[in-house]
């Protein structure tokens, strides 16, 4: 409660062996990146590709020219829960995209597992801000329970001189350690409640700091980082802070996988007991979600896909 209150990020280590994440543990399941193009393609959201019916979930091309440069893979709860999560008109709960098991022999258990051992490791987290509030340790468990978490799977490759040429936003140049360099995951705050972050070794990843400087996260064997999300600050009345991240480029090709730990669609987020009542509107966690989602570069011009409650 101590780092998310005063910084709202930290670095977690003596995980359960289940959720530690070294490089050999993510490569099993970064091995999604070394699929055929045309494999990939029948994974992409519609956005990318109009003949699929999978809008939330599933693959995002790079995008050049924008402040972030990255592709990656969304998974959601079905990929440990299966159909049951599954709500037919909702893109939110839609089934997620995956690639055929012979093409990837042991990933979807892999993916599984991982998703299930995030899962704990964010419970365990909140049970402890729960603690730390003078709350039951479980009175946010209802809102996850079988919620909207992400399993993320990042690539950041290099930046090309030609490609940042075609960028149009100046600020994609950055001063860092005296040296110019290039974002490639633009300054942002996470949606919701809680992220861990798995790194492969190669740095980049930064935090700001109350003083408004950006401060290295450095990757680390067998950690994950740990950053808290705009809407748990807004239901904790501002105790937690969401804290604003981005990543540099190095030169070097970066793997990531970060696990969003979010709510139910139909959760309702209302003030804490010890809190006013009317410090905010009470709203559905997936109507906030889709809302928020659209200011992300993967996610521009899917606002109509999905209906918001009034």
């Amino acid at each position: 409660m101590a780092a998310a209150a005063a910084i709202g990020f930290m670095s977690i280590t003596g995980l359960p062996a289940e959720a530690a994440r070294g490089r050999g543990a993510c490569a099993e399941l970064l091995r999604i990146f070394t699929l055929p193009p045309d494999v990939l393609r029948g994974l992409w959201r519609r956005k990318f590709e109009s003949r699929n019916a999978n809008v939330y979930r599933g693959f995002f091309r790079l995008q050049p020219g924008n402040l972030t440069h990255k592709e990656g893979i969304d998974l959601g709860p079905d990929v440990l829960y299966g159909a049951r999560v599954v709500i037919s008109g909702d893109p939110l709960r839609e089934p997620t995209p995956l690639p055929p098991e012979a093409l990837l022999p042991g990933w979807r258990s892999a993916v599984a597992a991982y998703y299930a051992a995030m899962e704990r490791v964010c419970q365990a987290l909140l049970h402890s801000i729960a603690r730390s509030l003078a709350l039951a340790e479980d009175y946010f468990d209802a809102a996850f329970h079988e919620g909207l978490s992400t399993l993320r799977l990042l690539h950041y490759p290099p930046r090309t001189a030609a490609e940042l040429a075609s960028c149009e936003e100046s600020d994609v140049w950055v001063s860092h350690g005296g040296e110019r360099r290039y974002l490639t995951g633009a300054p942002h705050t996470d949606s919701g409640f809680v992220t861990v972050l798995a790194q492969d070794g190669v740095p980049g990843l930064q935090a700001r700091a109350h003083d408004g400087r950006w401060v290295d996260v450095p990757p680390q064997e067998g950690a994950l980082a740990v950053n808290f999300g705009q809407v748990l600050e807004r239901w904790s009345a501002g105790r937690i802070r969401a804290t604003e991240h981005r990543v540099i480029g190095t030169g070097q090709e970066r793997f990531s996988i970060p696990f969003f730990y979010e709510a139910r669609a139909d959760a309702e987020i209302r003030p804490l007991p010890m809190d006013e009542p009317g410090c905010f509107e009470p709203f559905r966690y997936g109507d906030y979600l889709w809302k928020r989602i659209s200011s992300f570069v993967e996610f521009r011009g899917v606002q109509g896909e999905r209906r918001v409650h009034a």
